[in-house]
């Protein structure tokens, strides 16, 4: 990981500022047209959850402030960021995973179904190895939200939270809503839409 020189960085007032905050995060609902991706999920019998999973975390990847974390009041960008999905278990519960990230899609998907076998054979709520090299995740299937929040650890919490709301239909297209939370003092609103760009990117790709 590479350490972030604060005393010349563009955004140091900008850090200072949102990390002395109570609640330095902000977070906004985007809508993403994922007609092709839920097209290719079909049409190669893969997870739709998979799919979109994988394109998002390679949008996160290749968004540099989404890799930035606060480690003891020093901050630092991470060279690959995993994701923290919640599984789903048949009694209703859940589980945190923690999916290594692979730009292999078919990689990914082996790492996100070991995860959910795992999750599925246990009642641990939290998996054995875990950091912040990742990204907290929450697919919520059973509605469509126009807004939604996360629950934030604190100050030095500087994980991005990321939603996925339930598909809905809007003429020719399949949309869903993702909520997008991040730290401020990391992450402005020029940041989230260059994950924006990158992630409809890859959802488009066939």
């Amino acid at each position: 990981m590479k350490k972030i020189d604060l005393t010349n960085w563009n955004r140091r007032l900008h850090y200072h500022h949102f990390i002395a905050l109570n609640d330095p995060f902000f977070a906004v609902t985007i809508p993403f047209d994922v007609s092709i991706a839920y097209k290719n999920a079909k049409d190669n019998n893969y997870s739709f959850f998979a799919t979109y999973l994988h394109a998002c975390m390679k949008a996160v990847n290749h968004t540099e402030n989404f890799k930035y974390r606060i480690i003891d009041n020093e901050v630092f960008e991470l060279e690959v960021i995993h994701a923290s999905a919640t599984i789903a278990r048949e009694d209703h519960t859940f589980g945190f995973s923690y999916v290594n990230f692979t730009e292999n899609f078919k990689e990914f998907n082996v790492n996100l179904n070991n995860e959910k076998q795992r999750i599925q054979e246990s009642s641990e709520l939290y998996p054995p190895i875990y950091g912040i090299d990742c990204i907290h995740c929450s697919a919520l299937p059973w509605f469509s939200f126009s807004s939604q929040k996360e629950p934030f650890s604190g100050l030095q919490d500087s994980i991005p939270k990321i939603g996925f709301s339930k598909t809905y239909n809007e003429g020719s297209k399949i949309l869903m809503n993702v909520s997008v939370s991040v730290n401020h003092a990391l992450v402005d609103g020029y940041h989230v839409g260059q994950f924006t760009e990158k992630f409809q990117e890859y959802l488009n790709l066939k």
